[in-house]
């Protein structure tokens, strides 16, 4: 069984110099490679990779709440991702042991107009009102709420630590959704699990958020990084025009008028990927793929087909 170690030091409760230094250890499935790296940078915005896996940080602790520049560096974060053809999946978490707690509400109070935050061409929690070509995983560990549960709603996929907390804490402030919470949320639970949550403003255990289908995985405290890294690594492996294809195609989903419409964006988005599909089929005909075991690519060792279910 491959092993994937992240470990994470300096807790609050046990080295109060955690501030000063966060060591990271991951390692590199595919090459069996331990990596570390020293963060002592004063960016808001700090990015690491771990082979074709962009990790992308929010580097405001102790709540990571996002700010005018916070916002800018994150949106331009996930562009450069995009335009990295060597970067195939990015995971995003926050550093200090909260995902991030919403926007800066000691910001938005001093603004003289807190319109100033909308008109900006982006979303204010950054990336959010932009579309990524390639998978985004969040971890999540300590709180993801208001704008935070937003930016996770923008992910993909989310994997949730057992102690984090989630939800519309903006609530209880007067702040509403300005960073697609009121359409993805709906998509992603349904409307009146929605509409709970957002009406009531009241916290979501990981047990519940999985119940729901808002968590795709709930995972020990401190491993929640570890193991979006390990699930990077899965999709890092397959033919990404075909895998690129199909996921705009379900995202775009609810956003189509018909099923009609649906079809015709599905039949478009998968041309690009036609060739990649040629090649494949000519490896499962040699042999590759049979029984529910094979090979990714030239030189990689065949799959467990159980391996996702472990």
């Amino acid at each position: 069984t491959v092993i994937m170690l992240y470990l994470k030091l300096f807790h609050k409760n046990i080295f109060p110099f955690r501030k000063v230094c966060q060591l990271k250890l991951a390692k590199n499935i595919s090459t069996g490679c331990i990596l570390y790296q020293d963060t002592k940078e004063s960016k808001l915005v700090t990015t690491e990779q771990i082979r074709g896996i962009r990790i992308i940080t929010i580097n405001r602790p102790e709540k990571n709440c996002i700010n005018i520049a916070t916002a800018d560096a994150l949106l331009q974060a996930f562009k450069d991702f995009d335009n990295d053809e060597d970067s195939k999946v990015a995971v995003l978490h926050g550093a200090g042991g909260n995902f991030c707690a919403g926007y800066d509400l000691q910001e938005l109070s001093s603004m003289p107009d807190p319109m100033s935050a909308l008109n900006r061409g982006r979303g204010p929690m950054g990336p959010t009102h932009y579309e990524t070509s390639k998978p985004v995983i969040a971890a999540i560990e300590g709180y993801a709420v208001a704008g935070g549960l937003e930016l996770a709603l923008w992910c993909d996929i989310r994997i949730v630590e057992e102690t984090s907390i989630m939800g519309v804490y903006c609530r209880r402030f007067g702040v509403p959704l300005v960073d697609g919470g009121t359409s993805r949320l709906p998509a992603i639970v349904g409307l009146g699990r929605a509409l709970d949550l957002i009406l009531t403003g009241r916290p979501i255990r990981p047990d519940y958020a999985m119940e729901i289908g808002l968590a795709n995985s709930v995972t020990a405290c401190g491993a929640a990084l570890g193991n979006a890294v390990f699930y990077a690594e899965s999709l890092e492996k397959y033919p990404p025009e075909a895998l690129r294809a199909d996921r705009e195609s379900a995202r775009r989903f609810y956003m189509c008028s018909s099923l009609e419409e649906a079809l015709k964006n599905e039949t478009a988005r998968a041309k690009v990927a036609l060739e990649e599909a040629r090649i494949g089929a000519s490896r499962f005909v040699k042999g590759d793929g049979r029984h529910g075991s094979f090979k990714f690519f030239p030189g990689d060792p065949p799959s467990d087909p159980d391996s996702s279910n472990k």
